[in-house]
């Protein structure tokens, strides 16, 4: 099998028939006593709209009233077979800070050798041209703390009196839920693809059932592991549902997780972070050995639930 089509097509992280997957490599961290020190204007992420841990990152930055700080761009939806791509300088997906075609292009620099598969989102220091961190877990961490001299929110996604319980909640919903979707859509063997699928709703039931009464999962309050759980319930029923075969039950069927899900959707600073319609390209038109035909379904219209 080729470097191209492994990009695209999991090998290496589906070869014994279950889903494991990859490390991030690059875990630089921004704080004041690092090379990567926070300054206005230094920083870029390169993001998909499409891509649920990339949509972590847009959140907070939107959230946190970063957008002057730290600046934006994304990338095509649809993956090509030398992973995800960038379009030409009259085009939306183009990347104004490199112009890159692939961003395979910011990987090689960092290691010429690189023949994992390319992540989204990747933040970039524009002052050392190199890759700070590749990992969605720091990244949002970092943009919640790090910039705050620069921004009027006064908001705090990962307070300290919750820490522990954040990152206890964190751990279930990425294994269980985050990634949980993506055990039973790219699982290659039936009793596998079974087992994933019961410990997927057996985890949503839980969360279900410990919103029970409450806004939000930890304390009164909006934290990180609110955002960490959206970013995959507002893709289910118009993804995982058909295309990772998660289809026991829609999220539209939980009284308490549809609830939470139309609460964080209808934030004005959150909504105009979901595009549905990259969202659908991403998964139908990238993943030939689940979707063949590339073709992408006209429904279901979510939209239309999501709004009072």
């Amino acid at each position: 099998m080729t470097e191209s089509k492994s990009i695209i097509q999991f090998p290496k992280e589906t070869s014994n028939g279950a889903f494991k997957r990859q490390k991030s490599v690059f875990r630089e961290f921004i704080q004041e006593d690092s090379k990567y020190i926070p300054e206005k204007e230094r920083y870029h992420l390169y993001l998909s709209y499409a891509c649920p841990w990339a949509h972590r990152t847009l959140i907070v930055i939107a959230l946190k009233e970063l957008e002057s700080v730290i600046s934006t761009s994304f990338v095509d939806p649809v993956r090509s077979e030398k992973g995800w791509q960038f379009g030409s300088n009259n085009s939306r997906y183009y990347d104004p800070i490199n112009e890159f075609n692939y961003l395979m292009e910011a990987y090689k620099i960092m290691d010429t050798e690189y023949n994992m598969r390319v992540t989204v989102p990747v933040l970039w220091d524009k002052q050392t041209k190199q890759i700070v961190n590749n990992e969605s877990s720091d990244i949002i961490i970092m943009l919640n703390s790090q910039f705050n001299k620069y921004t009027n929110s006064k908001l705090n996604l990962y307070p300290e009196e919750y820490k522990i319980e954040i990152d206890e909640l964190n751990q279930y919903i990425y294994s269980n839920i985050n990634n949980g979707v993506y055990k039973c859509g790219f699982a290659t063997i039936q009793k596998v693809y079974e087992s994933e699928v019961a410990n997927l709703f057996n985890a949503l039931d839980k969360i279900e059932l410990s919103l029970e009464g409450k806004t939000y999962l930890v304390g009164a309050k909006l934290t990180l592991a609110d955002i960490r759980l959206f970013v995959t319930l507002i893709r289910f029923d118009a993804v995982y549902f058909n295309h990772f075969k998660t289809n026991r039950q829609h999220i539209y069927e939980y009284t308490n997780l549809w609830n939470f899900v139309k609460l964080l959707y209808n934030n004005e600073k959150v909504r105009p972070t979901v595009k549905f319609d990259e969202i659908k390209d991403h998964y139908f038109k990238t993943h030939p050995f689940i979707n063949p035909s590339g073709i992408v379904p006209v429904g279901p219209s979510i939209i239309e639930r999501l709004i009072p």
